[in-house]
């Protein structure tokens, strides 16, 4: 077994096989890096005893979150409470750290370890795939009878082997992280502007997160290439500009894709997708992660099922991704379509339109 990606649903997968199966964790990056996508919801809580995670979880120290708080639909903001949710608080994740947890478990678990390392070739072999590993070392081969595409939203492992990527959207992400700033403890903030939304969330270790989404195409996501850029458009917020007033100390940035995608089929014949690279959310879901952790441990037990012969597990494993997918539709096409105040928008227009 090879699992292709250890970012978190990559690492979930190879952590719930490995007690039974010979599997292979295969990265690019020796360790994780830091990205955008910090929050998990209550409900994770209840994945991570099933899978023996929470313990560890609790001790690496991630922060409750309790409230949310938008100004999206209309100038005022508005608070949502996590006392009303039966699952209880989420989390601000230190995110690097969440994933060396669930790397450092798949390992302790059995599971053997190549990063950084890079799949260069990959092809059908008889039962199994043949596949090329570049390494520092040089070229590996390996076989394996099954393969897991964990490797992101924007992964072509498998396209020629059945696997038909649909893109939804041409969302981008630009960020920044700080060090300190005056965002209260506790509370993920949202704002819609005319091109786009912004998210704002304290980190565990003082830090803070602002994000700037908009379509890659728009005259928006070019002014917020570089950081200066991207904080002197957050001034002008009427809501989070005021807590990025001054010029903060930047401590990482970045600027990514963030458009939804996902697989037509979530498994083939010696494969299966997980995480990003099955169904890719906008990140307005904040469901990012909790995804991860769903389908890295479906696509374990879905996995497991076919090694042992079972030729209905993949058409079913399809079948719940596909579920997943119809439920964030809806949610999205719901969140969108509650703001109307720049309906002649570029960015507003095309979600308006995709909504209808």
């Amino acid at each position: 077994m090879v699992v292709v990606g250890a970012g978190p649903a990559g690492a979930t997968a190879a952590l719930n096989l490995a007690p039974t199966r010979r599997t292979l964790l295969v990265d690019r990056w020796a360790a994780p890096r830091p990205r955008v996508g910090e929050s998990l919801p209550g409900a994770a809580h209840r994945l991570m005893i099933d899978m023996g995670l929470w313990d560890g979880f609790v001790a690496d120290g991630h922060a409750p979150r309790h409230v949310h708080r938008g100004a999206w639909g209309g100038p005022e903001p508005v608070e949502r409470h996590s006392l009303g949710d039966p699952d209880g608080h989420g989390w601000h994740l230190d995110r690097v750290r969440f994933e060396q947890r669930l790397r450092a478990t798949a390992i302790v678990r059995g599971a053997a370890q190549a990063a950084p390392a890079r799949l260069i070739t990959l092809d059908r072999d008889g039962s199994g795939w043949r596949m090329g590993l570049a390494h520092a070392g040089g070229v590996t081969e390996v076989w394996a009878r099954l393969v897991i595409d964990a490797s992101g939203r924007s992964s072509r492992l498998l396209s020629g082997h059945g696997a038909r990527r649909r893109m939804e959207d041409r969302l981008v992400c630009a960020w920044v992280r700080t060090a300190g700033g005056a965002l209260p403890a506790g509370v993920t903030q949202i704002e819609a502007e005319a091109d786009g939304w912004w998210y704002a969330a304290p980190l565990p270790g003082g830090e803070a997160l602002l994000a700037f989404h908009t379509d890659a195409d728009l005259p928006a996501a070019r002014a917020v290439r570089t950081s200066g850029g991207l904080l002197a458009r957050a001034r002008s917020l009427p809501m989070l500009g005021q807590l990025f007033g001054s010029t903060p100390d930047i401590t990482s940035d970045g600027y990514c894709t963030a458009r939804g995608a996902r697989l037509e089929q979530a498994a083939g014949e010696g494969w299966l997708a997980c995480g990003d690279a099955a169904l890719a959310f906008d990140p307005l879901s904040a469901q990012g992660l909790f995804n991860a952790l769903y389908t890295g441990l479906a696509a374990a037990e879905t996995a497991d099922r076919m090694l042992e012969g079972d030729a209905g597990a993949g058409a079913e494993y399809t079948a719940d991704v596909n579920r997943v997918w119809a439920a964030y539709k809806a949610h999205h096409a719901a969140w969108y379509g509650m703001e109307q105040r720049w309906t002649d928008r570029p960015f507003w227009d095309r979600r308006r339109a995709a909504t209808a």
